[in-house]
């Protein structure tokens, strides 16, 4: 397999998702043995929206995939308004006037 195969195939996406897996199961068991670091809780939206941004991308990359390509994109849509929404909900008000 060469370069070129490599990455108009899904095997790249695949290991993006399995490196995004990885991620938040090790930011998982930092803060659960550590109690240092992000919480799960703090990240998650951002993890879903990124791997749902994969498993979009990873349809597009199969003929035929569109409609998990388009359900995959909204997701990834309402969980980034849904972590922005708590951003910003989370954020201090300040009044600059």
């Amino acid at each position: 397999m060469n370069l070129e195969q490599l990455y108009q195939g899904t095997l790249v996406v695949d290991i993006a998702i399995g490196f995004i897996t990885l991620e938040a199961l090790l930011l998982w068991a930092f803060h659960k043995w550590t109690g240092r670091g992000l919480a799960l809780a703090d990240c998650v939206l951002t993890i879903i929206s990124g791997a749902c941004l994969m498993l979009a991308l990873r349809c597009a990359l199969v003929p035929g995939g569109w409609p998990g390509m388009a359900l995959f994109l909204i997701a990834a849509g309402l969980a980034h308004g849904a972590d922005l929404r708590s951003r910003w909900a989370n954020k201090p008000h300040v009044d600059l006037a």
